[in-house]
């Protein structure tokens, strides 16, 4: 399970940090607090400042994966990944090429776009191309406003998280908790919900949740990447997740 902490090293602030955050930088945006860029009631009434967010923020514009995505997709590879269940809707996953069926977006995705009223399915290449242009896309069915898939506060969780969080974590042989406040739930419930034996690894800045507490919990507390080297590194990995890397690095030109 992974939170906004996996995506600070790919320079995307995560939400709730004092100072840095994304809830601490939106005063620019004149929001009545700062959740209601994040909140369905209050976009019908002003999309514009989630809008101009959302020119910073489409995934593989200004943002690509990190050394934590390329772990994850790693594991995937070494046929290890059962499922990666995320509450980040940066697309950063996808980019680093873990397939669909690995992965549940538990707050929504990027990837795709729709109708608020009538939930009438819309391009996400032409949503992309009309914010990035500052226009405001609505249906061509209802006239109703149109935003990315993902979850606004005042909206149900997609349906594939509830069905599959609890089987999955019941049957799994170990729990790996990246970069994540466990502060949100029921994202946050999926800590808890694997057996009391389960080994759980905790990478992130600070101790949270219930990590701790149970025999064969394990932490690694700090920079995270620094943490997923570590590991790589003691399972014969670096070379393996640093060609990852270099390949997916922006190729810079010469003028």
């Amino acid at each position: 399970m992974s939170g906004a902490g996996i995506s600070t090293a790919s320079g995307i602030q995560d939400f709730r940090s004092p100072g840095s955050g994304v809830y601490d930088n939106l005063s620019k945006y004149n929001l009545p607090y700062p959740e209601a860029v994040f909140e369905l009631e209050y976009f019908k009434k002003n999309p514009k400042p989630f809008n101009s967010w959302a020119k910073q923020f489409f995934p593989g514009v200004n943002y690509l994966p990190n050394t934590g995505h390329y772990f994850i997709k790693l594991l995937e590879e070494k046929g290890k990944l059962s499922k990666l269940f995320t509450q980040n809707i940066d697309g950063l996953e996808r980019i680093a090429g873990i397939k669909e069926d690995k992965l549940v977006e538990a707050h929504g995705t990027f990837n795709s776009a729709s109708c608020i009223s009538c939930k009438e399915a819309y391009s996400i290449q032409t949503l992309k191309t009309q914010i990035l242009e500052d226009i405001t896309p609505t249906c061509h069915k209802c006239q109703g406003l149109i935003k990315p898939n993902i979850i606004f506060f005042g909206e149900p969780l997609p349906g594939r998280f509830f069905d599959e969080a609890e089987f999955d974590c019941m049957f799994a042989d170990l729990l790996i908790c990246i970069g994540t406040s466990l502060e949100v739930y029921p994202f946050a419930g999926i800590a808890d919900v694997t057996r009391h034996t389960t080994p759980r690894i905790l990478l992130n800045n600070d101790l949270v949740g219930s990590f701790g507490t149970r025999p064969n919990d394990s932490v690694l507390l700090g920079d995270i990447n620094a943490s997923i080297e570590k590991i790589c590194d003691r399972l014969g990995w670096s070379q393996q997740i640093l060609d990852m890397n270099n390949l997916n690095k922006p190729i810079k030109t010469c003028s």
